[in-house]
């Protein structure tokens, strides 16, 4: 229905709707006032009710394309496509994009125009993303919308029965990734994948392994970052095109959803991820692809506490932080230490600290360096890891041969879940000014 602009590699019954309400409301343990901190607006958070009719799963049959549509065609839903259609000629897929979903005319025309174009095909267009779904011949849905829309996108096309690849961040806030999580887990026939790429690196399983085989102790603490410059501040170069005219070629109010009504802003329409109410910034947008697989290397449970700062030190005109800090803490005990800029390129080595050994993974390979009172126990050592190439080609590949398969994809909701509890209470905690508190038993939030 509306778009991402990221090009690189970067809504039943009263009574049903009730209770649905009420069992959501205890799996995400935070109501009312209590969810919004101070960078949340009132109304950032809407109950997600499936705004399409349930139907059953299709998986593609032997010896058939799989045909799937795309929910956003901005930038990152464009180089979807392109991408997809280029593993689909190369011989690594038999896939067909057969429709694509737009509030933007141009944006939906131009996807069309290219997909038609290198695929030969007949393309179907739709303002209304409800009415791609209805479509019981279309197996998998990649949303490529902005995060304030990837919840009701995800629900819905799980309730129409389609396979799903999210963008990351995989929801905007922590309550809506507790109603996509009861979704999916509602729905276990459904393949579905979250879009951080670098979970498909073999240095994070050559790492998990090593980490549970004991070869460097104890894990301790992590360190991880993304970090890079600008100088006429990130996010601008999205360009805006004066052409957009809501009401005539673009429907701002069913890209604003349920944070409408505003008045129209081409800025936050083509930058949003420099805005609150829209994006977490650094951290859902850039810190999601470090975070993802040093926690599915680390296995060290869920978050149980995050506190971070965030700052404005270079771009002032940027609602979001330029600079942020988090410290997250796990079930086990281990800490986390994560930093994130747009104003400085230089970050923190990637790396896992045990009480035994260190483990550096800056490299393709992991690295294994003995502390100073175990050098007679455990021996410096190079594990090699197999150059993949595109990650990010990877997971597309992966989610597809999945949705054949039917086994579960790498980049899953129990991993998406944790990693959005660091996000959304890192948020919080940068906002409010508090550490906050994240309990796995009953999955309640709370301010420390």
């Amino acid at each position: 229905m509306s778009n991402d602009n990221d090009s690189r590699s970067t809504n039943g019954a009263d009574g049903s709707r009730r209770i649905f309400l009420a069992q959501t409301a205890a799996l995400a343990g935070v109501a009312g006032a209590a969810m919004l901190g101070a960078g949340h607006t009132t109304n950032a958070h809407q109950r997600l009710i499936p705004s399409v009719k349930p139907a059953a799963g299709n998986p593609p049959k032997d010896g058939e394309s799989v045909r799937m549509a795309i929910i956003g065609t901005g930038g990152m839903g464009g180089g979807h496509l392109n991408s997809i259609i280029s593993l689909a000629q190369a011989g690594k897929t038999d896939t067909k994009i057969v429709a694509l979903s737009d509030v933007c005319d141009s944006r939906l025309e131009g996807a069309k125009k290219v997909a038609k174009e290198r695929q030969g095909i007949e393309v179907d267009t739709y303002r209304d993303y409800r009415e791609l779904l209805k479509r019981g011949d279309i197996h998998a849905v990649l949303i490529a919308s902005p995060e304030h829309w990837h919840a009701q996108h995800i629900v819905d096309a799980l309730t129409a029965g389609k396979d799903v690849y999210t963008e990351k961040p995989m929801t905007l806030r922590l309550e809506q990734a507790m109603e996509v999580r009861k979704a999916v887990l509602d729905h276990p026939e459904r393949i579905f994948q979250v879009g951080t790429q670098m979970i498909m690196l073999p240095k994070y399983n050559k790492a998990r392994a090593a980490i549970k085989e004991g070869r460097i102790g104890k894990p301790v603490w992590s360190q991880t970052s993304y970090c890079r410059n600008s100088t006429t501040g990130e996010w601008n170069y999205y360009g805006i095109d004066p052409q957009w005219k809501p009401g005539v070629n673009l429907d701002w109010n069913a890209w604003l959803g349920h944070l409408a009504p505003r008045e129209w802003d081409p800025k936050v329409y083509a930058r949003w991820r420099r805005y609150k109410d829209f994006s977490t910034g650094i951290i859902g947008d850039l810190l999601v692809h470090v975070m993802t697989p040093l926690i599915f290397a680390l296995d060290s449970g869920w978050p149980t506490r995050v506190v971070a700062t965030g700052a404005h030190v270079i771009d002032h005109e940027m609602e979001n932080h330029d600079q942020v800090n988090l410290t997250v803490q796990f079930e086990d005990g281990h800490t986390m230490v994560l930093a994130g800029s747009t104003a400085n390129e230089v970050g923190l080595e990637t790396m896992i600290r045990g009480h035994k050994a260190n483990m550096y993974l800056n490299s393709r390979h992991c690295e294994i360096r003995p502390e100073r009172l175990f050098v007679d126990d455990i021996d410096e050592e190079r594990i090699e890891c197999e150059d993949i190439g595109n990650d990010q080609d990877q997971l597309r590949l992966n989610w597809l041969e999945c949705i054949r398969t039917r086994e579960p994809a790498k980049s899953n909701i129990d991993l998406a879940s944790k990693v959005l509890v660091a996000v959304d209470l890192a948020t919080r905690s940068m906002w409010e000014g508090h550490a906050f508190n994240f309990d796995p038993g009953t999955m309640r939030a709370s301010k420390a």
